[in-house]
């Protein structure tokens, strides 16, 4: 009897030793299997792009062609500026020639499919200007449009460095930018609201003069910056307000600001010369040095940036100096 018991107990503690082992050996696949798949969902991470849409993109990728210059200034603020492979140099701003080492992926209007492809990119970031070419260029590589909303510039330029800062594995310094430009921002509205001044936006072409106000394509300087209107009734829009020097006179701002489109692409900029406009000089702003010529390539080229902004900043409170 105690030797059947004794083969018994034998047979049972052999039994839990094998049923422990595959247990085990269960266990360290399930581990081994979740492990690979973490690192599989850390490859791909899905973000917002500008239109408010979700969509998925690689995770901290190597290769990256960018079209958008506000993009282009974000990236290398956060650090990885190293990943950028290619972008549209022919209208590189100077703030940002840097990149002027990187193969040139066409047109800023009009990308080269050809040469892009050939890069073999990871990732492809876009705006507005080459929306057209969104399709063509998503057949390369995942595609993620980061405009900038000129009704609301400043949350939708949070939004995008956020963005980035995700994808980019850059989430901390991209709150700590965002907080500088946060504070920078208050410091001038606060000026700009306290010198009661009115200020009127500008672009000349080839001595053509537009006018912009808020909600339109340089609305920061009033949606964000604080700059009071000296025109409240100009329409929102890309392209802006079609105006006369005879206009600027009659609106008589106080500060003048003017961006020159000729000399942000080129062109004959001969007639472009705002400041010693003769009707110009009969204004608050022509009679107070209050004319502000803007940093060209910056507001025309680029914005919605971590660097563009900090120099729009710089530039609009030229005004209140």
């Amino acid at each position: 009897m105690k030797k059947k018991l004794i083969g018994f107990m034998s047979v049972l503690a052999l039994t839990t030793l094998v049923l422990g082992a595959c247990g085990g050996n269960d266990a360290k696949k399930e581990t081994k299997e979740t492990k690979t798949s973490e690192v599989a969902k850390e490859t791909t991470v899905k973000v917002t792009d500008g239109e408010g849409k979700e969509v998925e993109v690689p995770k901290n990728p190597k290769k990256v062609v960018v079209f958008d210059m506000g993009s282009l200034d974000t990236i290398n603020q956060l650090g990885a500026g190293d990943a950028v492979i290619g972008a549209p140099l022919k209208t590189l701003p100077k703030y940002l020639d840097t990149f002027k080492s990187v193969e040139s992926a066409g047109g800023i209007k009009e990308p080269d499919m050809e040469k892009i492809n050939a890069m073999q990119p990871e990732l492809i970031i876009i705006s507005g200007r080459q929306q057209d070419a969104q399709k063509d260029l998503e057949k390369i590589a995942p595609t993620l449009y980061l405009g900038v909303d000129s009704t609301k510039t400043w949350e939708s330029t949070k939004q995008n460095i956020e963005t980035l800062g995700t994808i980019f594995d850059k989430e901390d310094i991209a709150k700590e930018k965002i907080a500088k430009l946060e504070t920078d921002i208050k410091e001038l509205k606060e000026k700009a609201e306290a010198s009661k001044t009115k200020g009127l936006v500008t672009l000349v072409n080839e001595g053509s003069l537009s006018a912009y106000g808020k909600g339109s394509r340089f609305g920061i300087v009033h949606d964000t910056f604080g700059v009071a209107m000296a025109d409240d009734k100009i329409e929102a829009s890309t392209h802006g307000q079609e105006v006369s020097y005879e206009y600027v006179l009659e609106k008589n701002p106080d500060i003048l600001f003017v961006i020159d489109r000729t000399k942000a692409i080129g062109g004959d900029d001969s007639k472009n010369n705002v400041v010693e406009n003769a009707l110009v000089k009969q204004t608050n702003a022509g009679k107070n040095g209050k004319v502000i010529m803007l940093t060209p390539d910056v507001w025309y080229l680029s914005g919605g940036g971590i660097e563009s902004t900090e120099l729009m900043i710089k530039d609009v409170a030229k005004g209140f100096e």
